[in-house]
């Protein structure tokens, strides 16, 4: 029997023993990048249910029925491979406060990279973290190489208006 599958979010671990427990709903992601991590590997797996549960409630998507927000992720993550993701940096929520992740998510749709650097904002909403809004740029628009910005570079690193 071959060995199980390790995680698309890189942390080095089996799915199972990783984000698959979350996707499954047998666990919430402890913290904000963990929740991070297991949506970048629910991307990957097309766990489009997941990627809905763990919106937070004042995302715009969530103004949306859930169906439409469903099939369009569902086909947009059907075009897409994930191979790599890289968090750059992170800063960990006061009680009742937005956490923040910055991280590098390779990506590529057909051969083409479209891989891009974001700045992620979570929330917890009383039962998990929920991923509240994100701010994100294209490595090649970026005036520093990815793996050289912090969450205090990025602002100043990326091109007004993307995001």
């Amino acid at each position: 029997m071959p060995p199980a599958p390790l995680c698309p979010c890189t942390s080095g671990l089996r799915y199972r023993a990783c984000c698959g427990r979350y996707h499954a709903g047998e666990a919430e992601a402890p913290d904000a990048e963990a929740l991070m991590r297991s949506r970048y590997s629910a991307f990957a797996l097309r766990e489009v249910a997941y990627l809905w549960r763990t919106l937070h409630p004042e995302h715009p998507d969530r103004a949306r029925p859930e169906a439409d927000f469903l099939r369009e992720v569902r086909a947009r993550a059907t075009a897409l491979k994930y191979p790599r993701l890289h968090i750059l940096d992170r800063r960990l929520a006061e009680p009742g406060g937005t956490a923040v992740v910055l991280f590098h998510a390779r990506v590529f749709e057909s051969g083409r990279d479209v891989s891009f650097v974001e700045r992620s904002e979570f929330q917890h909403d009383g039962t998990g973290w929920r991923y509240l809004r994100g701010e994100s740029a294209a490595p090649r628009a970026l005036s520093v190489p990815p793996e050289a910005l912090t969450l205090e570079t990025f602002a100043a690193s990326a091109p007004r208006g993307d995001g």
